[in-house]
């Protein structure tokens, strides 16, 4: 192969891309997650724990409490989150459903000393996420009032309990959403973008009938096919890179930036080398398209059932924990491009050889 010839076909698909309207709204959607990832990275953590909310609300909620005065109701008066309001519970609950209170407190009247225990009722409403925050905060009471009735009931205890010291942690759920989630995704996504392009550049083709005409120059249709894959790879690093910047600039910190672009453009190679080989195969976008992202499906499952998988390993390369097994995985990631590429060279040469004798 020429290099010559691969540079003459991949600064054409480039010429090209720009009246591709799919791929370029999929970069300016990475690009609107990169560039928003601080605030997108609040409000997507509060859709799968809403309590995560909690520490930013600086609201004060109105609450009832029904019962005789105990501890409960002076951690509630004392609390800057809540405005108590001592009701009866029917028009309490009345008041809830209408939603002119945040919440209601049921504290019977036992005695904080007594043999049996002190069952606390709370009533709020379902599926709401002021709900979650609310029932957070009462939740830190409610662990207040229990520290209490330990220490009242402290005489009954035959042994001493044994103190398991936990340490605390700070922001677990963004640390797990950042580094989890957005950063794998926004750096991968560039990957899976390239390999669905390669196939719409390869039967493309087939479809507009120029392959003929191509293969009909001093272009050889392999060169044709590797000048195609060089184009969706060139992408990679630009558009990975640019999210990893972007994210840097919104606060995040990320660490071996240099190796994460590396193990991102060997695994985006395999997906791009293996999406040229199913469009050289069918031939036919749609059909090439749909077996590929079956495909790819069953490729990612299998790669996240493995313990040292790419996901993971971009994680810890970004908290700057990766080992010696993230040099296995390059290496293994290698090896596999090494094969499909002789293997996609050696398909592109049989496809070549059938359209020059037909």
């Amino acid at each position: 192969m020429k290099p010559r010839h691969l540079t003459v076909i991949a600064k054409k698909e480039f010429r090209g891309l720009f009246n591709e309207r799919t791929i370029l709204l999929a970069v300016l959607l990475q690009l609107f997650i990169a560039m928003f990832s601080s605030f997108l990275m609040v409000g997507l953590t509060s859709m799968y724990d809403p309590s995560s909310l909690s520490k930013y609300s600086q609201f004060r909620y109105s609450v009832a409490y029904v019962g005789n005065d105990s501890a409960v109701l002076d951690y509630l008066e004392k609390s800057p989150d809540f405005t108590v309001y001592k009701m009866d519970l029917s028009p309490a609950v009345e008041a809830l459903k209408e939603r002119k209170l945040a919440a209601v407190i049921y504290v019977p009247d036992t005695s904080p000393a007594a043999q049996e225990p002190v069952k606390i009722t709370l009533y709020s409403l379902a599926n709401d996420i002021q709900s979650a925050i609310v029932d957070v905060k009462i939740k830190d009471i409610f662990l207040a009032y229990e520290k209490d009735l330990r220490q009242i009931r402290a005489y009954r205890l035959n042994e001493l309990p044994l103190p398991v010291n936990i340490p605390k942690t700070s922001g677990g759920d963004f640390y797990e959403f950042v580094y989890g989630l957005l950063i794998p995704l926004l750096v991968f996504m560039p990957a899976i973008i390239a390999s669905a392009l390669v196939i719409d550049l390869i039967t493309e083709e087939y479809q507009h009938e120029t392959l003929e005409t191509l293969v009909s120059t001093p272009v050889t249709f392999a060169e044709m096919v590797w000048g195609k894959v060089l184009a969706c790879e060139l992408l990679v690093p630009v558009q990975a890179g640019a999210w990893l910047i972007l994210l840097m600039i919104n606060g995040i910190a990320i660490q071996n930036a240099g190796l994460i672009l590396v193990h991102v453009c060997i695994s985006s190679l395999i997906l791009i080398l293996l999406g040229a080989l199913v469009a050289l195969h069918y031939r036919e976008r749609t059909a090439a398209q749909f077996i590929f992202s079956t495909a790819l499906v069953v490729v990612i499952l299998f790669a996240l059932a493995l313990p040292a998988n790419p996901l993971n390993i971009l994680t810890q390369l970004a908290v700057g924990t990766a080992g010696m097994t993230q040099w296995v995985v390059l290496g293994v990631s290698i090896l596999a491009c090494i094969v499909l590429s002789y293997i996609t060279f050696w398909y592109a040469e049989l496809v070549g050889r059938e359209h020059h004798t037909s």
